[in-house]
């Protein structure tokens, strides 16, 4: 059992760092509260959170509903604002002119730097170096406009070829890449006239137009049915391939996460609990909350469609506001069943994330030294 604490590395392949992030959204107080001195108090939606993504890698943030993955993600695109910590960020060439700017600040020697240190004016070029695919294809297209001008907006703000016929080129190659052909027919029908998987390609087109070479996607394949979700994954592996690009791929769904991805990052209420190989993170879980994660697979067995599994975990995910002392876990933990000499440091102190095998992260008293 290892008592290496876990520290993200700044290397020449590494694409992104995060450090110690913290994102705290406060909570509206009443008159009557201002007037009594009550404190403020906050959401605590990242408390704490540090990984690394290697440039041309998939790396899973997974977790239930809530955890703080998708808070998360939108922190490195800078959608809002972050209470603490640091992303770092190995930019592309084409936006070098930024990063000789005197006011951003340089985190490592291979040319990594904070992302929140570059001033509003100067970010656009990043926009174009970093894309979000989003979740709801329906939701994250503009109704009252076509495919062409939902695929031109970005190419518009970005002022990305002068006339009507370059960009016309430009986004039947970029529907074409999506395998939406051919793309004259696709490119003058409105969001609502496709189906939800070809809604999803759009989505996908939009976000790699403008040449990105990190991509967040934030689960983009729940909202679609099961027989052309692998259609999808399929087409985004594909991309990342021939394009060379990075994905930060945000899912709740741990099969999901072992087939595309690289590594895993388990979250929980804000904290990374464990993080590792996809393969072995899945196989051989470490942390109960893992475990549990694990055991509500469902199991392709027809034989056993009737048998509801017991999962070893107990009550409901607390706020929050009001995070539990120590392990955050701990209340929902059946692990202390079998190792009740643990129950008072589990309530008390906060595990930090070791490791425990090489490459292989987890956050429970279980395996740390006390």
């Amino acid at each position: 059992m290892g008592e290496n604490i876990y520290k993200p590395v700044y290397s020449k392949d590494t694409k992104l760092v995060v450090s110690d992030l913290k994102v705290y959204f406060p909570i509206r107080r009443s008159f009557i509260d201002v007037l009594r001195g009550k404190p403020r108090l906050y959401v605590k939606a990242v408390d704490g959170v540090s990984f690394d993504v290697k440039e041309g890698e998939v790396f899973a943030l997974a977790g239930e509903s809530g955890c703080g993955k998708t808070t998360t993600g939108k922190s490195i695109l800078r959608l809002n604002e972050i209470t603490e910590g640091s992303i770092g960020y190995l930019p592309s060439k084409k936006i070098e002119n930024v990063v000789k700017l005197p006011m951003v600040k340089k985190l490592s020697e291979h040319g990594h730097i904070d992302l929140y240190s570059i001033p509003d004016k100067y970010f656009k070029p990043f926009r174009q170096d970093i894309q979000m695919i989003w979740q709801d294809p329906f939701g994250s297209l503009n109704p009252r406009r076509t495919i062409f001008e939902i695929l031109e907006e970005p190419l518009d703000i970005h002022g990305i070829s002068s006339t009507k016929e370059e960009r016309t080129e430009i986004i039947a190659k970029a529907l074409e890449e999506v395998k939406l052909t051919p793309p004259e027919e696709f490119m003058w029908r409105y969001p609502h006239m496709l189906s939800g998987g070809q809604r999803q390609r759009v989505v996908i087109s939009r976000a790699l137009i403008l040449k990105p070479s990190l991509v967040i996607a934030d689960e983009p394949v729940s909202m679609l049915d099961v027989s052309i979700r692998a259609e999808i994954l399929q087409l985004m592996m594909d991309l990342k391939k021939r394009l060379g690009l990075t994905y930060i791929f945000i899912t709740h769904d741990l099969a999901l996460a072992r087939y595309i991805s690289n590594r895993i990052a388990v979250m929980y209420l804000g904290k990374i609990v464990e993080m590792g190989d996809a393969r072995k993170v899945v196989e051989d879980p470490y942390h109960p909350y893992t475990k549990a994660l694990v055991e509500a697979i469902p199991e392709p067995d027809p034989q056993r469609r009737f048998i509801i599994k017991e999962l070893p975990i107990k009550g409901e995910v607390p706020s929050p506001i009001n995070v539990p002392s120590g392990c955050r876990f701990h209340p929902r933990c059946i692990a202390l069943d079998k190792h009740p000499e643990l129950a008072e440091l589990c309530k008390t102190k906060e595990p930090p994330l070791i490791e425990v095998a090489p490459g292989r992260y987890v956050a429970c008293w279980l395996y740390a030294k006390k």
